[in-house]
């Protein structure tokens, strides 16, 4: 079989994968020297109703990763379109991160990050290897609806939003997606 792949770099792979929006959510969790912890990623979804699962992908070099990857719980916090500062402060280098965010432990204890769009609180149920990231399989424990507004999206390498516009209809109805 042939290797139809070695044509396609890291960058042209990025390119082409920035042309679809995600949203952003930042991960976190109560390590066990009792601080917490986070990341920001943009790979996040559901996968399963019943049960109810979510996934997140992070990279394996990912140095928050390393602090969140032995924990069995974490707090998925859906950001908000007037959220991006969040962002600025999760990915910076700095070790007190988490005293310049605004955030409540939630009850298991990880933080939830003040005006989210939404707080999912889920157990690891499996890691999973994926090239250079892992793919991280969460049983929904508790969730929760938080501050209204607009998603936060990643979207040709910069943060942005979207304009909130009624559900399109057809003449039966709205449309419902198909799996």
């Amino acid at each position: 079989m042939s290797d139809h792949t070695s044509n396609i770099t890291s960058g042209l792979f990025r390119e082409v994968l920035g042309q679809y929006p995600t949203g952003v959510v930042a991960v976190t969790g109560l390590g066990g020297d009792g601080q917490p912890a986070g990341m920001i990623l943009g790979s996040f979804g559901s996968v399963s109703l019943e049960p109810p699962l979510v996934s997140f992908m992070p990279g394996k070099t990912s140095s928050s990763w390393s602090r969140l990857a032995p924990l069995q719980h974490y707090c998925i916090n859906i950001l908000g379109a007037d959220q991006k500062d969040i962002c600025r402060i999760l990915t910076s280098k700095s070790p007190d991160r988490f005293k310049k965010l605004p955030w409540a432990s939630s009850a298991r204890g990880n933080p939830m990050i003040a005006d989210s769009l939404a707080y999912i609180e889920c157990r690891r149920e499996a890691v999973l290897d994926a090239g250079d990231h892992r793919i991280v399989l969460c049983r929904v424990e508790t969730l929760s609806a938080g501050a209204p507004g607009t998603p936060l999206l990643f979207y040709r390498g910069g943060y942005g939003t979207f304009t909130d516009h009624p559900p399109a209809t057809h003449e039966t109805g709205p449309v419902d997606m198909v799996d």
